[in-house]
């Protein structure tokens, strides 16, 4: 291949990546004429008669709760109208490509969207369960992950779509409600989709994170609420603008305090519960706090050495390990070394 149609190839898989991703993040109301036609086209073209309704729900929680109660749809036909299809498109690159060829193509394309789209899914499936079972590990629970495992995701199978050709081919149906709805259900005469989420926060690395709200919600209410990826209870975040150190240290769920800890900001959180300085050299001072039943959060205070603007010297604070026993070990332990060989260049 010339490095010419290396370039070519590389744009275009920029391209259907970042087209691919769009489709995994969007949200608002679904095209629900472009979906019916794609869930239909996906039938025919598996060889199946179309289903004889497309039953509309607001979000996989809603989906779930309707085919647990519905009868008459029929066996689940997920098997011939997505698995198949797939796996005879990505036997037919794989002998095209050859291992190494295959594995290039996937880390250019879907592998680019895999991580963060299947960590979303993880979440969804987790939310339904929980709000669905409440915690419980028998049998209906085990009904409910089953349901939810046999999903065709719809926008959330852009990773493993954006790796085929899509276009007048066996997964053009699959690729049409992929861009047009959410998650669906197929069966033999009937077929459940799925609204597309009316919101989506994530941080820079693909977390759902939000502080004022839901993180992830749908048109029916059913919603997921996290902070910088961790899940947290919707009447959490409404408690976190009037944090004080003492309902910080009164939490009895470490992860939950963590994140009260972040939000409130560690160096507050040390000059306002009264913390005292343990150790304090040329290059810093350390603190510690201790925590119930969790581990203490112990920084070190520094100076920056390059004066602001208007002379002054900026603070830092740098979360160490809790093993810390000086600002020195604690400082240079941020550089990856140990305290004996870190030495700062000192102005003059």
């Amino acid at each position: 291949m010339t490095k010419t149609a290396t370039r070519v190839t590389a744009g275009a898989s920029d391209e259907s990546a970042r087209a691919w991703r769009a489709c995994a993040a969007a949200t608002g109301p679904a095209d629900r004429a472009a979906a019916e036609a794609g869930v239909r086209r996906a039938y025919r073209q598996a060889g199946l008669a179309e289903p004889e309704q497309v039953v509309w729900a607001g979000s996989p929680r809603e989906a779930v709760t309707l085919i647990r109660a519905t009868t008459g749809t029929g066996p689940s036909v997920r098997e011939t109208v997505r698995s198949a299809p797939w796996a005879g498109q990505r036997q037919r690159l794989h002998q095209e490509l050859g291992p190494a060829g295959w594995a290039a193509h996937w880390a250019a394309t879907g592998g680019r969207l895999w991580d963060s789209t299947q960590a979303l899914v993880d979440r969804i499936r987790a939310g339904v369960l929980e709000e669905l079972a409440g915690g419980e590990t028998g049998r209906e629970a085990a009904e409910i992950r089953l349901i939810l495992l046999d999903a065709v995701l719809g926008q959330h199978d852009a990773p493993w779509l954006a790796a085929f050709p899509t276009d007048d081919g066996p997964l053009d149906g699959l690729a049409a409600v992929c861009r047009s709805a959410g998650w669906w259900w197929p069966f033999e005469r009937v077929a459940v989709v799925c609204e597309r989420p009316v919101a989506l926060y994530r941080d820079e690395a693909g977390r759902l994170d939000r502080g004022d709200g839901p993180a992830l919600a749908y048109p029916d209410g059913f919603a997921l609420y996290a902070w910088r990826g961790m899940p947290v209870p919707a009447g959490f975040l409404a408690e976190l603008p009037a944090l004080t150190p003492e309902r910080i240290r009164s939490e009895e769920n470490a992860e939950l305090r963590r994140v009260m800890l972040e939000y409130y900001g560690y160096d507050r959180y040390l000059a306002d519960s009264g913390a005292r300085p343990v150790h304090r050299d040329e290059t810093g001072v350390l603190w510690r706090i201790d925590l119930p039943d969790d581990e203490p959060v112990v920084m070190v205070e520094v100076l920056n050495s390059t004066p602001e603007p208007d002379g002054t010297r900026r603070t830092y604070w740098l979360r160490v390990p809790p093993s810390t026993r000086t600002a020195r070990e604690g400082v240079a332990w941020t550089f990856g070394l140990e305290a004996d060989v870190y030495a700062p260049v000192r102005e003059t």
